[in-house]
């Protein structure tokens, strides 16, 4: 048997392997990366961008090139791999530019309105008729929406004095989003049913989504990882039980035949 993996006193063979991978239910993440690979294989990269994806890496993981050699120690792995590594971020990062750049600024219009930051105030209560009294102590001006809030809010939003985000536009509950979406700045919204809670709502402040290098890059990921849960449903097919079954019996007839 040819050992592959040594923990502790066990030692893992080419028999174990699959059964373990099974069995830990990793086999879909080897799947993963296989997908990526064979996505990735055609993108060709110059010496210049490899150079500069290794400076990349050096900064990210706060070392020099002269303390690489102690780092790829700690971490087990050859200088080789480490190439393999850093030319395999490279094409990923190119094969996600290659599919998806040129239609980023569509995306992101058709996304926008769930991208826009808001920050808001929220007192939320179970009781209709204090709802309704908190309302006109704000517009009175008897206490101030953050002191109310403190006392009477029953969510974690008490803790802040009902001050709510930055979060993206889509972030609170549909009817919240819908509320703050058609009201301005400073605008105290009358108590609205929403589930089990009475709500007062103001919101601070908006924040227009832009299409900038950050989002660029977080649209580039959202299209990824799409596309990446459809690759896996449309083209993996794990080991059927049956199948499974039958390589476990004949890693146990191998080990009972060396024994």
């Amino acid at each position: 048997m040819n050992i592959l993996l040594k923990v502790g006193d066990q030692q893992i063979g080419e028999e174990d392997l699959l059964s373990l991978l099974t069995q830990y239910q990793m086999l879909q993440a080897l799947a993963r990366e296989i997908l990526i690979d064979q996505a990735i294989a055609s993108q060709e990269c110059t010496q210049e961008e490899q150079e500069q994806e290794r400076n990349k890496f050096y900064q990210q993981n706060k070392i020099t090139a002269e303390e690489l050699p102690a780092w790829l120690k700690e971490q087990r792995l050859t200088k080789e791999q480490w190439e393999k590594l850093v030319l395999r971020r490279l094409k990923l990062d190119k094969f996600k530019q290659a599919t998806w750049g040129n239609k980023l600024e569509a995306y992101f219009l058709k996304r926008k309105t769930q991208l826009d930051r808001i920050v808001y105030s929220l007192i939320r209560t179970q009781d209709g008729g204090i709802a309704q009294e908190l309302y006109f102590r704000i517009q009175e001006g008897e206490a101030t929406f953050a002191e109310l809030a403190k006392e009477y809010s029953k969510g974690t939003e008490a803790v802040t004095g009902g001050l709510i985000g930055p979060v993206e536009a889509n972030v609170p509950h549909p009817k919240i989003a819908h509320l703050l979406r058609t009201s301005k700045p400073g605008q105290v919204l009358p108590p609205t049913p929403v589930e089990n809670w009475w709500i007062i709502v103001r919101l601070e402040n908006f924040v227009a989504a832009e299409l900038d290098e950050q989002m660029e890059q977080k649209l580039l990921e959202e299209q990824w990882r799409v596309w990446l849960r459809e690759q896996l449903q449309q083209k993996v097919s794990l080991f059927p039980e049956e199948a499974t079954a039958s390589i476990d019996d004949e890693a146990k007839t191998s080990k009972n035949t060396e024994s």
